[in-house]
């Protein structure tokens, strides 16, 4: 039996779930997959490029009642645990995409840059949560190709 079977949940701080939701159904392309209140303060919101099944993202409000964690509820201060890239999108093509989303008013950190694994492109959302964009060099591509990606445009 395997204990660990897939992974399934990608968690997002960011302080509005309304803000986030567009920004990554809107800019993004991404598809709202669920969208659950639990309570007046709990939202279970989780979105996934289209024909995705797993992982999804959940874009998740920093939960104030939990003592351990003291994450601030501010737009700034969200990004600040989020200092290395969370995701990775793969495009077949990194400049066309960076283009699409920069037209789109999605914020870049650099430019679609080549690198041995293939030509990357990092982006933030309104939290300062950071993002890559990846379109894999030939090598790469082959060693991921049987593999269920999506892009974000």
């Amino acid at each position: 039996m395997k204990e660990i079977t897939q992974l399934a949940i990608i968690p997002i701080l960011v302080a509005d779930q309304d803000e986030a939701l567009r920004f990554f159904t809107e800019k993004l392309e991404l598809e709202k997959r669920t969208d659950v209140m639990y309570g007046p303060d709990m939202r279970w919101l989780t979105v996934a490029p289209r024909g995705q099944k797993k992982p999804e993202i959940a874009l998740a409000k920093p939960d104030p009642s939990l003592p351990a964690i003291q994450i601030p509820n501010s737009r700034e201060s969200i990004g600040l645990f989020s200092q290395y890239v969370t995701c990775v999108f793969a495009t077949d093509d990194c400049l066309k995409t960076y283009h699409t989303l920069l037209a789109r008013g999605v914020s870049f950190l650099s430019p679609p840059t080549k690198k041995v694994h293939g030509t990357e492109a990092v982006f933030e959302d309104p939290y300062g949560n950071l993002f890559a964009l990846l379109e894999p060099s030939p090598e790469a591509h082959s060693r991921y190709r049987n593999q269920n990606i999506s892009t974000a445009a």
